[in-house]
């Protein structure tokens, strides 16, 4: 068996490695979340946007399809730093010492954009969204019957998407540092990427004016503030790579 082969076998056998133990934390997570997937249900049943509407059960099924619904996706958001942590680990053998020290820092920053996301769709777009529905309903004298599982899906597809939306700036520095974007690149492409945003604004709101700009807002401000991230990393990296050549 040459290197080659056995450098095949090694990096197999690491990210088996690094699988079993993301799996092993998930499945922790997962029983921990048991303990107060009950609570966290509850609580959103009784926020503003919820507690004037009435959950129905359309299938004997829908609540235990909402609560486990509910424990893997808390199982998920707790074992995220883990998976995260997992990934670096895999791939920074092949990075030199300040690239190890500046990836390690995407994992706090991914973290904290996740969530920024999340808590932007909760708090800012969710309640006008359940304002909507409720307000066309009525115009239409519609009698609406919420189903749990229906409501909380709904939620759970409008809600996570953003904070992975978020990973925006992190994604861009990401590639920039590996020299496959630029920033010029990005500025070339700005009015193109504000189109894109624009359309995936129209997508994720209903068709109202002021949830589509409430929307393209943090989109618009994540999508420049990736121009600035990636000025920055470009810099970086341009001079790691003269020092390189100076060596």
């Amino acid at each position: 068996m040459n290197d080659k082969e056995m450098s095949v076998y090694e990096h197999l056998g690491e990210l088996r490695k690094r699988l079993i133990i993301v799996l092993v934390f998930f499945a922790a997570a997962l029983v921990v979340s048991f303990f107060f997937v009950d609570d966290v249900i509850l609580y959103l049943q009784r926020t503003a946007e919820a507690k004037h509407l009435t959950m129905n059960a359309f299938r004997l099924t829908d609540p235990i399809k909402v609560y486990f619904q509910f424990a893997f996706v808390i199982a998920a958001v707790l074992s995220a730093p883990v998976l995260l942590y997992q990934i670096w680990a895999f791939v920074s053998p092949g990075l030199y010492e300040k690239e190890r020290k500046v990836t390690l820092s995407y994992i706090p920053a991914s973290i904290v954009l996740f969530l920024a996301g999340v808590s932007f769709a909760y708090f800012v777009l969710f309640p006008f969204v359940v304002r909507f529905m409720s307000q066309l309903a009525d115009q239409l004298g519609v009698q609406q019957m919420i189903g749990i599982n229906e409501y909380f899906q709904f939620l759970l597809q409008l809600v996570l998407p953003f904070g992975i939306v978020f990973q925006l700036p992190i994604v861009v520095l990401f590639f920039t540092r590996l020299g496959l974007i630029t920033p010029q690149l990005l500025v070339r492409i700005r009015k193109y990427a504000y189109l894109a945003l624009l359309i995936l604004a129209a997508v994720i709101t209903p068709p109202d004016v002021l949830s589509q700009v409430i929307v393209m807002i943090p989109l618009t401000i994540l999508y420049e503030g990736s121009i600035w991230v990636a000025r920055i990393g470009y810099r970086k990296a341009q001079r790691a790579t003269e020092q390189e050549g100076n060596e």
